[in-house]
């Protein structure tokens, strides 16, 4: 079956743009020109991968992005106008899992996009076949059904931050740099900065972590990059 992508911008010529671009692909494409709308879509059609306008009258993408985070894995892409530095962290940490900065080629887009997917398939498909539960103290990692339990209880991790925390207790031990996990974890040659990286670490270790001030799973090296302590 082919992914189905939802695309929210309130431009229609850019959603119609992006839509037969991605068509062309063999991609099924619903669209929405609202934040409310988006949101109800994506709970009833149960998109694969969501292309989220920033700037929208009423309810932004980042409203869009808040709320329906607790309610979908789904990769999310912030398509935006804002270049700046800030403004890109705090799409991450809204719970985005990628940005692309207007203007854009849909070559671009469809670079990001078949990234994504492609992503979530290598898990997946890494995952059959082997054992599909991975154990470090009190963490349960189950690959197949995509969900990290802590002491017996479900930690609620976005798809990306799951492939984060799945990639690194795969490799227990081994330090990586930010570079090293932009190109195994968001799966291509990134084209922003590696405070992607820590963001997302930052954001997963609030989640993950029982205590903030001292972690126990995701570690820095300093001067180096992360990596998850194997010895618990």
């Amino acid at each position: 079956m082919c992914a189905k992508i939802l695309v929210v911008d309130d431009e229609q010529q850019l959603v119609q743009l992006l839509k037969e671009n991605l068509e062309r692909e063999g991609y099924e494409v619903i669209t929405a020109n609202d934040g409310d709308t988006a949101i109800d879509l994506a709970e009833r059609q149960n998109p694969d991968l969501i292309l989220l306008d920033w700037m929208m009258p009423e309810k932004n993408g980042l409203d869009v992005c808040r709320e329906l985070r607790p309610k979908t894995k789904a990769p999310i892409i912030m398509v935006t106008a804002k270049g700046e530095e800030i403004d890109k962290i705090l799409g991450l940490e809204m719970g985005a899992d990628d940005y692309i900065t207007k203007p854009f080629s849909p070559r671009e887009v469809l670079a990001r996009v078949k990234a994504q997917l492609r992503r979530g398939s290598y898990v997946e498909k890494e995952s059959a076949g082997q054992e599909n539960i991975i154990k470090i103290g009190e963490l349960e990692i189950d690959k197949s059904a995509y969900q990290i339990r802590r002491g017996g209880v479900d930690v609620a991790l976005t798809f990306r931050e799951f492939q984060l925390v799945l990639f690194l207790a795969e490799n227990a031990g081994q330090v990586f740099s930010r570079e090293n996990l932009l190109q195994h974890v968001w799966g291509y040659e990134y084209y922003g900065d590696v405070r992607t990286v820590d963001v997302t670490v930052r954001r997963t270790r609030e989640k993950l972590e029982p205590d903030q001030n001292n972690y126990r799973y995701i570690l820095t090296k300093r001067g180096v990059g992360y990596y998850f302590d194997k010895a618990q």
